[in-house]
């Protein structure tokens, strides 16, 4: 359906995007072919179908979606930090008196 220059740019493009993106951008490709597209853009991309229909759905709830410019879960990194600073500091970080001495 497209030219292999076009095709490659497309692929191009399709990878240097997040998965979200991904998704919503092989659903627009697809959108556009009409019959057909979705098994296209799926080949074209690597991609599953499911994958396309998913991002159908995300394009059809984009005037209504929470996640607008977001890429991952809200308050997810502070949860990761807050594990982390509980768990483990690098040593530059730690104050002199959790360095415990070497005991051989």
């Amino acid at each position: 359906m497209y030219s292999s220059l076009v095709e490659g740019h497309m692929r191009e493009l399709y990878a240097s995007l997040s998965e979200k993106d991904r998704r919503r951008y092989a659903a627009v490709e697809a959108e556009k072919l009409g019959h057909g597209g979705v098994k296209y853009i799926a080949d074209l991309f690597g991609c599953h179908e499911d994958t396309i229909r998913r991002g159908q759905q995300d394009v059809e709830r984009l005037p209504d979606d929470e996640a607008a410019g977001r890429v991952r879960v809200k308050g997810g990194d502070e949860v990761l930090l807050a594990l982390q600073s509980s768990v483990w500091s690098p040593p530059w970080k730690r104050s002199s008196s959790s360095i415990r001495p070497d005991r051989r």
